[in-house]
């Protein structure tokens, strides 16, 4: 019995230590100025988001993109619908960056164009 409550214990703080270890992204913030804020990680061959990138309405955007792998990477956003390039750069290791662009109901996707990352659709724009 003595056994089995250390046990508990003990899978009890594992099972706190790892949800305490789980990040949630935030929402997006717009500024004062109308543009919604959202902060990309780039890596070797991912993206990942600070803020979730659901439920996005039309309208103006700064991706701010920093690169977090230690070889050039490059960030590429396109209309959904019509496939028409908003913006593209390259970025060096480190190096971070700001894509402004309009958002509109027919949605957005973005990738690496450079290392092959798969396209991250926003096709949800209401």
């Amino acid at each position: 019995m003595k056994i089995f409550r250390q046990l508990s214990v003990i899978g009890l703080v594992l099972l706190a230590v790892t949800l305490s270890s789980i990040t949630h992204a935030g929402t997006p913030k717009t500024r004062a100025d109308g543009v919604t804020v959202i902060h990309l990680d780039e890596y070797s061959g991912y993206f990942s988001a600070h803020e979730t990138v659901a439920g996005l309405k039309p309208g103006k955007y700064e991706f701010v993109v920093t690169n977090k792998s230690d070889k050039l990477v490059g960030f590429q956003i396109q209309n959904f619908k019509s496939q028409e390039t908003l913006d593209m750069f390259p970025l060096e290791p480190g190096e971070q960056r700001v894509s402004k662009v309009t958002i509109t109901k027919d949605g957005v996707r973005f990738r690496c164009p450079i290392n092959p990352t798969p396209w991250y659709d926003l096709d949800v724009i209401k």
